[in-house]
């Protein structure tokens, strides 16, 4: 594709256990952008009452999770001893390292009155030198994000470095990962501040380098480039990008890892139950059979 844009990526949807996403990443033939493996938009869906989010107990290796909701309230419980709801405009930062479990589920309270849900959900793999790092969790909230505001345009830094502002989210390589809403008719140039980029259309109708893109599209930048996002409407848009990852990663699941071998320990570790619990869970979703 000639100009500022190299690819246009679109969601296809997956069934996360009874909730359907849509997901963008992993893609071919681009698996990654920047340090980002796996991007799902979750919603946006109303739940009817005594209805939620219910992702058991499950395990990850090599990565970081990074939550960010528009609206609803997911409560997150880790082995590492975490219980930490997260709400619109916060960051939940799940190290995951030499490996985690996690669950992810509507609280109570909202259950029983019928929840929205309505995010973001991204992997970040980690660089080779820290993969098998601790794990560990940071819950940042919406008003310790740098929030850019530009003519019609307010940007949050959800996680590295946009337009001169720093996230305080403790990323292991060079990372873009910001939310941008545009009111109708504003513009935003997109310098090449990162090695890698990508623009997402969340909800709206925007275009990049005059490009129109429907939500559920990612348009991936090429390296160099300049390119401007116009909002034909009142949008929401992810940027997202960073460093180039230092090799491909092997994705089975979730888990990632520069190691074919480190995916199989996994696997046998999953298997034997050979992962630390989440503290206040009895149920975990049992390794798939392919």
């Amino acid at each position: 594709m000639p100009g500022p844009i190299a690819q246009i990526l679109r969601a296809k949807p997956r069934d996360i256990g009874g909730f359907a996403v849509r997901r963008v990443l992993p893609a071919w033939p681009t698996q990654m952008v920047g340090p980002f493996i796996f991007f799902d938009h979750m919603g946006p869906a109303a739940l009817p009452p005594g209805h939620g989010l219910d992702v058991r107990p499950h395990p990850h290796i090599g990565l970081a999770t990074v939550t960010y909701l528009f609206d609803g309230e997911i409560l997150h419980r880790d082995s590492v001893g975490s219980v930490q709801p997260i709400r619109p405009g916060d960051v939940n930062w799940m190290i995951a390292g030499h490996g985690i479990v996690h669950s992810e589920r509507t609280p109570p309270g909202l259950r029983a009155a019928g929840a929205r849900v309505h995010g973001i959900q991204t992997w970040v793999a980690l660089p080779r030198a820290h993969e098998e790092t601790a794990p560990a969790f940071a819950h940042h909230p919406a008003a310790t994000l740098p929030v850019v505001t530009l003519p019609g345009v307010a940007v949050r830094v959800i996680a590295g470095t946009a337009l001169g502002a720093r996230s305080p989210v403790d990323v292991f390589s060079p990372t873009l990962y910001a939310a941008a809403e545009f009111a109708p008719g504003a513009r935003l140039a997109l310098l090449p501040e990162h090695e890698e980029r990508a623009v997402y259309l969340v909800d709206g109708a925007a275009s990049v380098a005059g490009v129109a893109l429907e939500p559920g599209a990612m348009a991936v930048l090429a390296p160099g480039s300049d390119a401007e996002v116009r909002a034909d409407a009142a949008s929401i848009v992810m940027l997202l990008g960073g460093a180039k990852m230092d090799g491909a990663r092997f994705i089975w699941w979730n888990f990632v890892s520069s190691s074919r071998e480190r995916i199989e320990q996994a696997k046998a570790d999953w298997r034997e139950d050979r992962f630390p619990p989440v503290p206040g869970e009895t149920e975990r979703i049992p390794l798939p059979e392919k």
